[in-house]
């Protein structure tokens, strides 16, 4: 599983790297910019990734905004959602309005902030990313 976190956090993106790192490859952005810059050579290479987790408040571009880009440039090049990357949106925002913005927008998952380490396996298992 090749893995792309993205956070502002240096603790958050510690956690995950923590919890993802035995199942395979993980890179980190820091920013929604970086991430689409560093999603969009993975997907034009022979190595896209598998799983995109995604923060919602940081500087540049937001999660929100980042998820789009990430489901145009799938789009652009003929992906379907069901072949696209699993986005698990992980933030500390568990407001009804981004929640549903996020799902509208084709996460996969929404996980809030502190990451239960638990709820995360689950959806790598229940999204068939690990065994």
């Amino acid at each position: 599983m090749k893995t792309l976190i993205v956070e502002d956090d240096f603790s958050s993106r510690l956690l995950l790297q923590g919890i993802l790192q035995p199942y395979g490859e993980c890179h980190i952005a820091v920013n929604g910019r970086e991430a689409v810059s560093a999603f969009e050579l993975a997907l034009g290479g022979e190595s896209p990734y598998d799983l995109v987790c995604l923060d919602i408040m940081m500087p540049e571009m937001d999660g929100q905004e980042t998820l789009r880009r990430i489901r145009k440039l799938e789009e652009d090049k003929g992906i379907l959602m069901t072949d696209g990357v699993r986005v698990i949106m992980t933030t500390a925002l568990d407001d009804k309005k981004n929640i549903m913005t996020a799902f509208r927008d084709q996460c996969d998952a929404y996980l809030v902030k502190p990451i239960d380490t638990r709820k995360l396996i689950e959806h790598l298992k229940s999204m068939q990313l690990i065994d």
